[in-house]
C-alpha cells in the first residue's frame, strides 16, 4: 500500500553538514494517506521479521508532575537507517493551549555512516499514530464492522477519521464526541478534505454512542470527562487507546488485549493500571498481528482493547520517507554541526 520505497535520502549530501527540516519545510510535502499507511505497515513488517531494533522508551518526569520527556533510539533494518527522538512536553497542568510541546528526530544512514537530517517531529507523530489506528481497525475490528466513534478534537482525533476510512472503507456511520467547538469544526474540515462525500455525526450522549459503535478510539487530552466504561460496549467492538477517554475497565475486562509494544504500554499506560496498579498481560503485540503470526481478536464477539504507543521504528520510517521527498524537493537548511 502506497509507496513505502527504501531507497537512501542522498546520504552523500550530508558529508558538507546536516540538513535540518523545519515544521514549514514538512508541512509543505504532499503525501497520500495510503502512502503513509504503507510506510508504517512496513516498519512493523520488518521489526516482526527480526530486521529491526525498537528498544523501550526513557522517560523522566519531576515529582510535581507539570512535564514530561521521552527519548527513543531505534533501528530500521529495512531501510539501513538509525535515528534518536526525543519528546518534551511541558505544562502538563494547564490546558492544550498554555501547553508547550518540542519533539526532534534525527536520521542516520548506517550504510555510509553519515547523518541523513533532522527534523521537527510533530508532523511525523501526527500521521503515524493515526496510520497505526487505521491498521489496528484493520486487524482487530470485528468483520462486517460498520460504525465508528472518535473521542477526541485534537490532533489525533482531526486525522482519525480519514485515515479509520483508508482501511476500512465499509465504515458506514462515523461518530464524534469533542467539547470545542473549533476542535469539531477541524475534524470536519479535515474529513471533508480527504472524503468530500462524508459525513461525521457529532453527538452528546458518550454512553448511548459507545453502544452503537463498532471501533471506539479514545484521542482526548488528559482533561477529558470522556470515560467510556466496559459495559458501554457491545460484543464485538474493538477499542483502541491513543490518550484518553476509555476507563481502565474497557481494558481490563476486555477478552483481548493488543499493544503495539507490551513494555511500552507499562511504561506509558500507568493511567489504565487497576486499584492495585496491575495491568493485564497483553495477548497479542501488534507486529505480529498485522504478519499474521498472532490474532487481531478470536472471535466476532470478543471485545478487544487495543494500546497505541507509538514504537520509534514507525517515526523513523515516516520519517525517512519524508526526507526523501523533502531532499528531492531541495527543501531545508545545510548546516555545519560538526565542522
Amino acid at each position: 500500500m502506497g509507496d513505502t520505497s527504501t531507497t537512501r535520502a542522498h546520504p552523500a549530501a550530508a558529508e558538507r553538514g546536516l540538513r535540518v527540516l523545519s515544521t514549514s519545510d514538512l508541512a509543505g510535502i504532499d503525501i497520500s494517506l495510503a502512502d503513509v499507511v504503507g510506510t508504517v505497515e512496513g516498519a512493523y513488517r520488518a521489526l516482526a521479521a527480526g530486521e529491526s531494533d525498537n528498544p523501550r522508551k526513557l522517560t523522566v518526569t519531576p515529582a510535581d508532575g507539570h512535564s514530561v520527556a521521552y527519548a527513543m533510539l531505534g533501528r530500521d533494518g529495512n531501510r539501513e537507517v538509525v535515528a534518536v527522538k526525543t519528546s518534551y512536553k511541558h505544562g502538563l497542568h494547564h490546558g492544550r493551549a498554555e501547553q508547550r510541546y518540542y519533539t526532534t528526530l534525527t536520521l542516520y544512514d548506517d550504510a555510509t555512516g553519515l547523518p541523513v537530517a533532522m527534523m521537527d517531529c510533530g508532523r511525523i507523530g501526527a500521521l503515524r499514530t493515526p496510520a497505526v489506528t487505521a491498521l489496528l481497525a484493520r486487524e482487530c475490528a470485528r468483520p462486517g464492522a460498520a460504525s465508528a466513534l472518535v473521542i477526541g478534537t485534537g490532533t489525533q482525533g482531526r486525522l482519525t477519521l480519514p485515515f479509520l476510512l483508508t482501511t476500512r472503507p465499509d465504515l458506514e456511520r462515523l461518530m464524534l464526541f469533542g467539547t470545542h467547538p473549533d476542535g469539531v469544526h477541524a475534524v470536519r474540515e479535515e474529513l471533508g478534505r480527504y472524503f468530500p462525500r462524508r459525513e461525521v455525526e457529532v453527538v452528546t450522549d458518550l454512553r448511548a454512542a459507545a453502544r452503537e459503535a463498532d471501533v471506539v478510539v479514545a484521542t482526548a487530552g488528559g482533561h477529558t470527562p470522556a470515560a467510556v466504561q466496559a459495559d458501554w460496549l457491545k460484543p464485538g467492538a474493538l477499542s483502541i487507546l491513543v490518550g484518553h477517554g476509555l476507563a481502565p475497565s474497557t481494558l481490563h475486562q476486555a477478552d483481548r488485549v493488543v499493544a503495539t509494544s507490551e513494555a511500552q504500554m507499562n511504561v506509558t499506560g500507568t493511567d489504565m493500571a487497576d486499584e492495585t496498579g496491575r495491568l493485564p498481560i497483553v495477548d497479542a503485540e501488534f507486529p505480529a498481528v498485522i504478519t499474521g503470526s498472532a490474532p487481531g481478536r478470536g472471535s466476532e464477539h470478543e471485545r478487544v482493547f487495543a494500546y497505541n504507543s507509538g514504537l520509534v521504528v514507525t517515526d523513523i520510517a515516516l520519517g525517512h520517507r519524508f526526507a526523501q521527498l523533502a531532499l528531492d524537493q531541495g527543501l531545508g537548511e545545510q548546516v555545519s554541526l560538526w565542522q
